[in-house]
Order: C-alpha cells, then sequence, then structure tokens
C-alpha cells in the first residue's frame, strides 16, 4: 500500500498567500489584463492545474489581490504613524511613480476598475474608500468614524491622479514639477 504524502498544517494557506502577492505585484506592473492564470501561477512559483483548490476563478483571485495591494499601501505610504506630509512625500515620491509594482494600486489600476466584473469592481471601491479614509483619519483624527470632508476627498483624488499623470509624462522634469505641484496642493 502507497502512503499518501500529507502537507504540513498551514501549507494550503501559505501557498495561498504566495499566489495573491505574485498577482498583487503582477496586475500593478502590467495591468488587469495583462497577465493570465498560467502567467500568475507561474510567478508564484507554482504550476497552473492548481489554481482551481485555491480560488473559484480569475475575478475572486483579482479582487483579492486589490486588496493584499491595498494593504501594501496603508502598511507604507498611508501608515498610521506618518504624518501627513510624511505620507504625501512618500506617494507622491519619484521612486513611486517609478514603480507601479509596489505602490498603490489606485494609481496603477484603479482607471481599469469600472470595466470590470463585480467582484473586481466591489474590491477596487472598497480600497477607494479606504483610501479615503485613511487619507480623513491623518487630516481629522478626531472627526466622528465615517464622515469624509471634501477636503479628504480633494487630496485623494490630487494624490492618486498625481501619481497616474506623472506615469504618463515622458518628460520626466515635467513629471518632477507635478509631483512638487502636487505635494505643495495637498499640504497647503
Amino acid at each position: 500500500m502507497m502512503s499518501v504524502m500529507r502537507y504540513p498544517e498551514g501549507h494550503k494557506e501559505e501557498v495561498r498567500k504566495r499566489i495573491l502577492a505574485a498577482t498583487a505585484k503582477a496586475l500593478r506592473a502590467k495591468g488587469l489584463d495583462g497577465v493570465s492564470i498560467p502567467m500568475l501561477m507561474k510567478a508564484a512559483g507554482l504550476t497552473h492545474g492548481g489554481f482551481y483548490s485555491h480560488f473559484e476563478n480569475r475575478d475572486e483571485l483579482v479582487a483579492e489581490a486589490i486588496r493584499l495591494a491595498a494593504e501594501t499601501t496603508d502598511r507604507g505610504a498611508l501608515s498610521d504613524d506618518q504624518s501627513l506630509a510624511e505620507s504625501v512625500e512618500r506617494y507622491l515620491s519619484p521612486g513611486h511613480v517609478a514603480h507601479p509594482e509596489m505602490g498603490c494600486v489606485l494609481a496603477a489600476l484603479g482607471s481599469s476598475g469600472p470595466k470590470q466584473q463585480a467582484p473586481v469592481r466591489r474590491a477596487f471601491a472598497d480600497v477607494a474608500l479606504g483610501f479615503i479614509r485613511g487619507l480623513e483619519r491623518k487630516l481629522h483624527p478626531a472627526s466622528p468614524a465615517g464622515e469624509l470632508s471634501d477636503e479628504a476627498l480633494a487630496k485623494a483624488a490630487t494624490l492618486v491622479g498625481a501619481v497616474m499623470l506623472a506615469r504618463l509624462l515622458r518628460d520626466k522634469a515635467l513629471a518632477g514639477r507635478l509631483l512638487e505641484a502636487a505635494k505643495r496642493h495637498v499640504l497647503a
């Protein structure tokens, strides 16, 4: 009788996390339409065949990867232990512009969100709201939970829009000026 080899406890969850991390990075680098399940599984060091033991479909994977990517921004540029000025400096940096695969999922993929299937649209909506709420906490820490100021809405739009525009510009000097102008505006 052949014995069945068992994986250690927690193996499946670790593999799932690896798939999500690879997907979050690949999506931000190549776009929502620029990656396939076989490519994503390969990036995670796995075969395509194992995909369905972890996710029901591509939309589930993409939605969860978008949420994971947003957590990276929340722990990084929008971390609660940073001041507004520190967060803005980090978010509107040339490094963030140059490396969408490591940055804010809204700036990298947000404009594609409305064209996606419902689970992915919901993930983008949740992430956008979370981003605005993170700014609101920095701007008005004592304001009642749930209330969003026009100031937070405008500053969120400026931050995300500035990174998106800077990525589009071919003139690095102009992109740098755009980031500096956005910093001054957000911090005014």
